[in-house]
């Protein structure tokens, strides 16, 4: 009995200090991304200066080269705000933004976990992680809702427009 003792006391100190460690690179890398972050902004700010018109070419001489250009992975997620599209969003973000908005019946939300599941991924941490910090993200910039339980939802406005958006009004059965 001393010995299971030992051994549980053991496995106890050994999934504390994992958690601990886990706690740890989960702060690196919220920090890592916020260093991304500044300075993909930096690169897009660098961009948008070099590229601005000179004084005497008209500025709708430029707008057909930005209407051209699509998000690319690794971008910013701008903020949401009234009559965006997720095609301002990269790819990966707007199939999150679609998944919670068709996969969050009853108000209960997604997890993100089911979201891996449904991207395509495997559900082992790392791309559940990674799931879960890009949904927050889009949260954190107005696209969804964090429950406290971890899940997300659709934004309020996006719940009740996606219904008009893809089948026009009373388009449920």
């Amino acid at each position: 009995m001393g010995l299971l003792e030992e051994r549980e006391m053991a496995a106890r100190a050994r999934a504390e200090a994992l958690r601990e460690e886990s706690e740890r690179i989960l702060a690196e890398l919220a920090e890592a991304e916020a260093v991304l972050e500044r300075r993909v902004i930096a690169r897009a700010e660098l961009a948008e200066a070099l590229a601005a018109p000179a004084p005497d070419v008209p500025e709708s001489a430029t707008e057909p080269a930005k209407a051209e250009t699509a998000p690319v992975a690794g971008s910013v997620v701008p903020p949401w705000h009234e009559g965006v599209s997720t095609d301002v969003l990269a790819v990966d973000y707007g199939h999150i933004v679609e998944l919670v908005a068709d996969e969050a019946a009853g108000g209960e939300g997604i997890s993100a976990k089911e979201l891996a599941v449904r991207l395509g991924l495997e559900a082992v941490p790392a791309k559940v992680e990674g799931v879960r910090s890009k949904a927050k993200r889009l949260a954190q910039r107005g696209w969804l809702e964090a429950l406290p339980t971890g899940r997300f939802t659709p934004r309020p406005s996006t719940a009740t427009a996606r219904p008009s958006a893809s089948g026009g009004p009373g388009g449920g059965s």
